[in-house]
């Protein structure tokens, strides 16, 4: 195993502890708040990176951050209604989304894809019923799914146009400056915006973590270590997001699954590592340039 897998699955169980940390944090914070703060703070990290970024990295860096963003609410959202783990599954299905999205951009199915489609809809199943379910949580945390699937696709296409830590940084700017003035203009004449410094101030060591090192930190790194590393090995490791986030939530939360919910959480988990196998060369074939 070499050293550029060992960090992408450090990064990996990293993103794993957000789940619970954003559970509590979601007891008295918004989803908006929550990301406001977050990336205010990843902002003052990756400024210096920012003021040298060209003009095209910024406009780039609008669109994913503006996707970027919208996935984070809706994930923060959503966890204000389900439970850390079981949203850690909901999120993985991004992957599975991806492919199918890809459609408008001119890609193909293949067996696998429709194979762990079938697999994930079973699970997804099995998971929703968990407690007889919540659409409120379940649909906001698919939203989030959705909105990082279309994150990943342009991603992909515009990457190779700008220095990692530029793009980054624009993205984690425009980030900070959306959601900010989201709270602002949502928030001011709400009864519990005057309460929202207090609110911050109880969840400071979490909001810290969440923005220096799971996302200003880990940012860095995943695009530093995945030059290293094919995308569909990169997949592969990202989908122990979820089991690392179940182990987090029953670590520090104390969260447990049913084993209904728990056959339901593995079949994601399986889907998403099957979704990015690619059938084998036919004899005789030439395999294509990855």
């Amino acid at each position: 195993m070499n050293l550029s897998v060992i960090l992408l699955l450090f990064v990996t169980l990293v993103w794993g502890t957000t789940f619970p940390l954003l559970k509590s944090a979601s007891s008295s914070l918004s989803g908006i708040e929550i990301s406001a703060a977050r990336f205010l703070i990843a902002s003052v990290c990756m400024l210096p990176f920012a003021i040298k970024a060209p003009a095209r990295a910024w406009r780039d860096g609008a669109v994913l951050g503006a996707l970027a963003l919208t996935s984070y609410v809706a994930q923060a959202y959503g966890l204000e209604h389900i439970s850390s783990n079981r949203s850690a599954f909901l999120t993985s299905l991004n992957v599975l989304m991806v492919p199918f999205l890809g459609l408008c951009f001119g890609g193909r199915l293949s067996w696998p894809v429709l194979l762990a489609s079938t697999m994930a809809c079973v699970g997804i199943g099995l998971m929703s019923w968990e407690g007889g379910g919540n659409w409120q949580g379940d649909g906001a945390t698919l939203i989030c799914a959705l909105a990082y699937a279309l994150y990943t696709i342009l991603l992909s296409q515009r990457s190779g146009r700008h220095e990692a830590r530029h793009l980054a940084a624009t993205q984690i700017i425009f980030m900070a400056v959306f959601a900010s003035l989201w709270v602002g203009l949502t928030g001011i004449n709400e009864p519990r915006f005057a309460t929202l410094p207090s609110r911050l101030q109880e969840h400071a060591p979490n909001l810290i973590y969440l923005g220096l090192i799971a996302t200003a930190g880990m940012l860095m790194l995943q695009a530093q270590a995945q030059r290293n590393v094919s995308a569909d090995k990169a997949a592969v490791i990202y989908a122990m997001e979820p089991v690392f986030a179940a182990l987090f939530g029953w670590l520090l939360l104390s969260e447990s699954l049913t084993v209904q919910a728990g056959i339901g959480g593995g079949m994601v988990v399986v889907a998403v590592i099957l979704s990015e196998l690619k059938p084998a060369p036919k004899p005789g074939s030439s395999p294509k340039a990855a």
